[in-house]
């Protein structure tokens, strides 16, 4: 193993360590997805957003959906990532199409994907 890997592999426990502190009252752990899964997961959920057109929630739904990330078991704080998905929350919570990867609790409220009758394709 290179010595770079090594010190990738300290700061990576560092930040598990700070994220452990900065979460000690929600914290529950679960491995962190892997780059390659977190770069198939975004990619994923990317298509699906263009696809329908970008559409981005509400600010008070997105409000709600950093509040439910920020109080979420999983959070990983040091870089505000969801530690089951890896997404960047301020982001993917933007997004309408997106949806919390947590299929035990709904965290996010469900959006309607449907286009208004007078808003033309």
């Amino acid at each position: 193993m290179t010595e770079k890997r090594k010190k990738e592999i300290e700061l990576h426990k560092e930040d598990d360590a700070i994220d452990a502190f900065l979460n000690k009252d929600n914290l529950k752990y679960v491995k962190p997805p892997s780059m390659l899964q977190m770069i198939k997961t975004f990619s994923k959920d990317l298509v699906t957003y263009v696809a329908e057109g970008a559409p981005n929630v509400s600010a008070e739904d997105y409000a709600q959906r950093l509040d439910a990330c920020k109080a979420c078991p999983y959070l990983k704080p040091t870089h505000m990532r969801c530690g089951m998905c890896g997404c960047l929350i301020e982001h993917k919570a933007k997004w309408k199409t997106a949806s919390c990867p947590d299929k035990d609790v709904e965290r996010w409220k469900p959006q309607n994907m449907t286009k208004p009758s007078n808003e033309k394709e």
